[in-house]
């Protein structure tokens, strides 16, 4: 896996929502909300700041409750992406961001779809990696007996091999291999919440709302994912794009060859040639 691009961040722990929350900040200019994947934490963006800094963007990369370093809510787990999509809003308050991009991958694309059916008229554009406005694969009665088997040490293994599996085939090894070992580090009692909301959450009748500029981004190899309902979701947008990605997987911020240089084509139409 190449090197991150070097460049500087500032960590922020505040308060919200009466706990302490953590995000981080890369780069000057155009901001840009970068949203994590079920169970993850911000350090799934961590190839990819550099690059949106080096771009003339601020990436404000968040952890949401009860990931990485931002402390869970009072409630425990959350099970609704309606709750995690406010709680960014509030960031996006707490930051005093104008008009942001907001990018985020599989929950946290839906997230970013939420995000933009309640503020649209504040939102520069959004980017949803690997998400659709409902997903119909997932058993949210499995995932709640899931719960019950979260402390078995086998689920780190599961996760770990899991991760190897989604990545797609035009990612290398050594690549796949890290994002695995990045990835085997969540809370599963946490990441299986995260997949019970993912499997509740239904936006198709607020996609028109979605009025800012909008993509939906998938990978070929994306086993999670169904490309026809994540077409449908974004030809449900007013004037939302569509982009499939050949040989790539579940999580393209982390498998993604320079994922920076396509996101910035994705987000600023004119800007050197993004995959299309």
């Amino acid at each position: 896996m190449p090197a991150p691009a070097p460049v500087s961040g500032t960590a922020h722990y505040f308060p919200l929502w009466g706990r302490t929350a953590f995000a981080e900040s890369y780069g000057e200019g155009e901001p840009v909300l970068c949203v994590h994947s079920a169970g993850q934490s911000g350090a799934q963006w961590r190839t990819v700041v550099g690059g949106l800094a080096a771009r003339g963007y601020r990436a404000v990369v968040v952890d949401l409750p009860g990931h990485g370093r931002s402390e869970m809510l009072d409630a425990g787990p959350v099970t609704d992406l309606g709750v995690y999509a406010q709680w960014c809003v509030e960031v996006i308050d707490h930051f005093g961001l104008a008009d942001p991009y907001v990018v985020g991958c599989s929950i946290g694309g839906k997230i970013a779809l939420d995000i933009g059916t309640r503020v649209p008229e504040r939102l520069a554009g959004i980017v949803a990696l690997a998400a659709d406005a409902r997903n119909d694969g997932q058993n949210e009665a499995g995932l709640n007996r899931a719960l019950q088997d979260t402390v078995s040490p086998s689920r780190s293994d599961r996760t770990y091999y899991g991760t190897l599996a989604a990545c797609g085939a035009a990612v290398p090894g050594g690549r796949a291999e890290i994002i695995a070992r990045m990835h085997r580090r969540e809370d599963p009692q946490v990441s299986t919440s995260d997949l019970i909301g993912w499997a509740r959450h239904d936006l198709r009748d607020r996609l028109a709302r979605i009025t800012c500029p909008c993509r939906v981004v998938v990978g070929a190899d994306d086993f999670w994912m169904d490309p026809d309902s994540a077409e449908r979701t974004a030809a449900a947008i007013p004037g939302g794009g569509f982009t499939v990605l050949e040989g790539i997987g579940h999580y393209p911020m982390e498998e993604l060859d320079d994922f920076a240089a396509a996101l910035d084509g994705w987000l600023r139409p004119g800007s050197p040639p993004a995959l299309t």
